[in-house]
This record gives structure tokens, sequence and C-alpha cells, in this order.
């Protein structure tokens, strides 16, 4: 069993146990009031037994939570998913994670994403998503699919153009300044990033450099439909699914958001990276 799911296990047993005893109500009391062995009820609360859905329900009713029903549901299908690494995820090339996104990306009405070293995969150019993509295969030491990498990732962006759909983004000023990749294909690249100020149903925010924070920008994360949030590390993906987790994630936002300017303003910060870039 993986260090990762038995962590998990756990950390959903100490919330079982949380909401028993916020009931009142002691192992054998729980035991009987669900109609079960104590020595489950134990095994649960100490991660040494897996729970299925019916058992988180019928847990958060009986501890007189049932609100709590869904955050467990949650809690539970993230035991196997929340962590994924890269390298099982790579390990035939990057096109198929490119594909799983386009369909991701499909399935979602409301995107909120953030940005703090890259420009976000659904404006990248097909020449600057080439370089990360190469970039990236040689960190991984995985198998070089680039070209269809990068038109599984172009194939994403046909969401932009489609109706029903809301993108909210947001990009720390750095990403602008940040030479991944030749500077021809960085002056390309913002020039993609002034075509879509003011594009209907994208909300492009820049974060400007030394804008007063409430919070430091730290690493990008995606928030879907309000619903699930995905955080890439160099290592791993993470899916997180929790309640609690999605309202931080959207706590965090709302804080990097204060600091955002859109429009004309963000306008300008796109044209001085791009000045900056100019032959000298």
């Amino acid at each position: 069993m993986s260090t990762d799911f038995q962590a998990g296990r756990v950390s959903l047993g100490a919330r079982l146990r949380e909401l028993r005893t916020e009931a009142g109500l002691n192992g054998k009391d729980m035991a009987a009031r669900l109609g079960w062995q104590r020595s489950k009820v134990s095994r649960l609360e100490h991660g040494k037994q897996t729970a299925t859905a019916e058992d988180l329900e019928a847990w958060a009713r009986e501890a007189g939570a049932p609100d709590e029903a869904n955050d467990l549901t949650a809690r539970l299908r993230g035991l196997e998913s929340q962590q994924r690494s890269w390298r099982r995820q790579l390990a035939s090339g990057h096109r198929g994670v490119q594909e799983k996104y386009v369909v991701e990306y499909r399935s979602t009405s409301t995107v909120r994403g953030y940005e703090a070293t890259v420009v976000p995969g659904l404006f990248q150019t097909p020449d600057y998503a080439r370089h990360l993509l190469l970039h990236n295969a040689e960190l991984m030491q995985t198998p070089r699919d680039t070209d269809e990498a990068v038109r599984a990732r172009m194939q994403r962006q046909e969401v932009l153009y489609q109706g029903g759909r809301t993108f909210e983004i947001m990009m720390w000023e750095g990403v602008l300044h940040a030479l991944v990749c030749p500077r021809k294909v960085m002056v390309a690249q913002l020039d993609r990033l002034v075509g879509l100020v003011g594009m209907d149903r994208v909300s492009l925010g820049v974060i400007p450099l030394g804008a007063p924070l409430k919070i430091t920008p730290k690493h990008g994360f995606w928030i879907f439909d309000e619903s699930r949030v995905i955080v890439e590390t160099v290592n791993t993906e993470l899916h997180l699914e929790a309640a609690e987790d999605v309202a931080l994630y959207g706590r965090v936002w709302d804080r990097l958001g204060e600091a955002a300017v859109y429009g004309a303003h963000a306008h300008r910060l796109i044209a001085r990276a791009r000045a900056a870039l100019a032959p000298t």
C-alpha cells in the first residue's frame, strides 16, 4: 500500500473521529447506531480499513452531520487519485496527458487559473509550447512525442471559442519576462497574450511586480467548476476535490485577484515586457 494512500486513509479516519466526538458519541455508541461491530469503527478511525461511500454517508447521518457526506466521499475518491506521478503519466510521452486535458476542459463550464512561472497552456503559441515540452521531456527523461503533444495542446485551446464557458486567468508579471524560449518566440507569445485581453469569455489579469500582496504568489493552480483543483508540481499532479481544499484555493485566488490588473493596464505590462525583448 502506498504511503500517500495510507496517509490519506489516516486523514479520513481522523475526520470521522472528529465528527463522532463532536456528536458526543463514543465508539460503542457509534457502532450501535450504525449496526456495526465496534472493531469496524476503530479500524476506520485509525486508517486500518478503507470505508465505502455507503459507510461514509451512514457515518455522517448518524453523527448528525449529513451535510458532511459529500466532503467525506470526495476524500474517499481522492485517496488513490489525489497524487499522480508525472513519471508514470509521461512514461509513453506527453501526448496522452495533453489529450486528457482536452477532455477535462471540454467537460468544464467555468475555469479559474493562476500561473506564477509560465504562460498558461490555454494561451500558448505552438512554438512556445514546443520549447516547454522539450525542456520537460529532457528533465523527466521521457519519450519525445513533441509534435503530437503540441497539436493536442493547441486542440485544448478550442474551448476558448466555444459558448457556455468562462475563463478567469491570472498570471504573475514575472511570467512575461521568463525566457524559457528564444526571444523571437517569446515576442510572438506576448503578441498572442495582447490579442486575448478583452476577449469574450476570457478574463486575463496580470499581478504586477511590486504590487501590494496579501499572500505570496507560490505555485500555479486551476479550479474547475468550483468543485476540483489541479496543482502541478515538479514530480506530481495533485487532484483535490475535498470541499475544504477547493474553498482554500478559492480564497487564495481572491487574495491574489485583489492585486491583479486587467484591460488597458494589463496590456501595458505585456507591451513593456515585449519592448524589453527588442534587439539592442
